[in-house]
């Protein structure tokens, strides 16, 4: 493995107000990150939470629990409440020394400084492994898993080598300046990333965004990607209906109602991410009803995300988004990438898929396998959502160690 330099960067606000990574040069040194806010950061977030101008009361107002309250969005109490304990009682330090603890890096990769958390495993037979999160989420997704995955208590449950990555415009990763930071060309990135950190074969893994890159890993870079565990198998577009099982059907038509009714958020983000982002970028209050609403709706729950996920893990994801202004930028992933992925992408190395009864996007098997051509291991989990690490962290853990331990014993 190829040891980080000892030069720590810092976050610092640019002449826009924007971070930028004050000691980042075009070499391909992997260096060791500082992303600590400055208590200035802290109080003036907590200044925009107590001018919050709030709007009156959704006009679908249900006592609590029913999900119906959420049908016109984001119930105002269920945020108040939220924001009353972000200004009051949430501790952003507390995250900060966990992001601390597992080991944060950067490295300039095609002119642009990707962050990135590395957790390598005191295992001598651990594997690479890099895991892609998406949008509405962050590395934040897997700040409770990857000392799991790198140091299993069990002996015999293989072990991992953990890079997982910002993705450009996310978190203290850099915001693209110009075009053409889209799925393909963040895959080719990440080769490069895994390469200069001395792991040139790996394993990939990633949902939502983070699934379709892994994809992409996959179908273009088998000489480097030894495998893949995914939650989102995209299938070709345009298969037909006929000789799937009922249960199969319900899947595309789920799936299909998703696109037509429930994305609204990504068609605006697919066409318009600069307007949305003056919102999110300048309001913490909005920032929070645009993601909670996300997981609100892609949870497994009855009524509140929170009934799966602590208010902590939700704040420390919007926390991240709102300190590194990064509303505008993650959005822009949806414009560079939205309905992007090659129709004629096959994947021929071994993969695991994972598909969450409560997951926004899901593919029947036999449509998963006109792209994803050895699959190894197909799960249907009897609960679960979009975000499987927050929601089942065990869970998640499990199916991603047993996932890609038959992906290793299908390249043996």
């Amino acid at each position: 493995m190829l040891e980080p330099s000892k030069t720590v960067l810092k976050a610092e606000p640019g002449d826009d107000g924007c971070e930028v990574a004050t000691t980042v040069n075009q070499s391909t040194d992997v260096l060791e990150y500082d992303s600590r806010a400055t208590d200035g950061e802290l109080d003036e977030l907590r200044v925009r939470l107590a001018e919050t101008r709030w709007p009156e009361r959704e006009t679908v107002y249900r006592p609590a629990p029913d999900p119906r309250r959420w049908d016109q969005g984001v119930p105002l109490a269920d945020l108040a409440d939220l924001v009353e304990y972000w200004q009051n009682d949430y501790e952003w330090r507390r995250f900060e020394t966990r992001l601390a603890a597992i080991g944060q890096y950067q490295t300039v990769i095609d002119g642009l400084a990707i962050h990135f958390l590395h957790r390598r495993s005191a295992r001598a037979d651990a594997t690479p492994l890099i895991i892609t999160h998406g949008w509405p989420g962050s590395i934040a997704e897997f700040s409770d898993v990857v000392d799991d995955l790198a140091d299993p208590s069990d002996p015999g449950a293989p072990a991992f080598h953990v890079v997982v990555p910002s993705l450009p415009g996310f978190g203290h990763s850099q915001k693209p300046s110009v075009p053409g930071w889209g799925t393909e060309k963040i895959a080719r990135a990440w080769v490069e990333l895994m390469t200069r950190l001395g792991y040139p074969r790996f394993l990939a893994q990633g949902g939502d965004w983070g699934g379709v890159i892994t994809t992409i890993l996959g179908g273009r870079f088998p000489a480097h990607v030894l495998g893949i565990h995914t939650t989102v198998a995209q299938a070709p577009p345009g298969l037909s209906i006929d000789g799937l099982t009922s249960s199969e059907r319900e899947w595309a038509e789920q799936t299909r109602e998703f696109w037509v009714h429930r994305a609204a958020y990504a068609k605006q983000q697919a066409t318009r991410p600069q307007t949305i982002g003056y919102s999110l970028v300048d309001s913490p209050v909005g920032l929070l009803a645009w993601i909670l609403d996300k997981f609100a709706e892609w949870t497994d729950t009855m009524d509140s995300p929170l009934e799966t996920i602590s208010r902590d893990r939700i704040l420390d994801n919007v926390t991240l988004y709102w300190l590194t202004r990064t509303g505008a930028s993650s959005a822009r992933i949806y414009h560079e990438s939205h309905n992007s992925l090659d129709p004629e992408l096959r994947v021929d190395v071994p993969s695991a898929i994972t598909t969450y009864p409560r997951d926004i996007e899901k593919s029947p098997r036999p449509w998963a396998r006109e792209r994803f051509r050895q699959i190894v291991r197909w799960r249907e989990p009897d609960r679960g959502g979009h975000f499987p690490s927050l929601e089942l962290p065990e869970d998640f853990v499990s199916d991603v160690r047993e996932g890609l331990a038959a992906v290793m014993a299908a390249t043996r």
